[in-house]
């Protein structure tokens, strides 16, 4: 777990500053307006690409919980040989894009304005680096957090113009979030299976 997060952490940061280091670099004898239209179409694609990569890491994680729920529900010590039903793939993905468009605007919010204030070009980079970090992580087989890895990525972006970009008030809240979000989780889910043993 910690591993993943590192990782997370680290690849994120690293693979955004020299994407966004490479574009600016590309695009610095550019017309600002062709450029600014540009991305502005260019982040759509960015963003399709980061909502694909987000259920190949996140969306897995939700999909297996509920799938080993379903199979000890029927009685089964085992999931070897069985298969993720389509119903289920189905469900955990407009869950995410409903919990997405209710709290995702104070997120954007935060982490795309309070937290750096991204251009156009640099959120188009963010989306890119985090999709090719999330790539990487599975292929690889390794679990990462797609909210780490697209944090650090924007925060990359923003230490390519100056490290000063970066909002380090709203940098430390998040990560205090973030620490306090594991033993907070680890409390629920021990309270949680304590009423289910008492009741069933």
């Amino acid at each position: 777990m910690l591993y993943g997060l590192v990782l997370s952490l680290v690849l994120g940061f690293a693979i955004g500053w020299i994407m966004c280091k490479l574009v600016t670099l590309i695009c610095s004898s550019k017309d600002r307006r062709t450029t600014n239209r540009f991305f502005g179409a260019a982040q759509i694609f960015g963003a399709a690409a980061m909502s694909f990569m987000h259920g190949a890491q996140d969306g897995q994680k939700f999909i297996g919980v509920l799938f080993l729920g379903i199979a000890f529900s029927n009685g089964q010590s085992s999931v070897t040989g069985m298969t993720i039903p389509v119903w289920l793939m189905l469900l955990c993905s407009i869950i995410m894009a409903l919990g997405t468009s209710v709290g995702g605007e104070k997120i954007i919010k935060s982490v795309g304005m309070d937290m750096v204030k991204l251009e156009k070009y640099q959120g188009f980079s963010a989306d890119l680096a985090a999709a090719f970090c999330l790539l990487l992580s599975s292929l690889f087989g390794i679990p990462v957090s797609t909210t780490h890895t697209k944090t650090s990525a924007i925060m990359g972006v923003g230490a390519v113009k100056r490290l000063s970009a970066i909002n380090l008030g709203v940098v430390k809240d998040m990560v205090l979030t973030w620490i306090f979000t594991f033993p907070g989780c680890g409390l629920i889910s021990f309270v949680v299976a304590k009423i289910f043993i008492a009741v069933f």
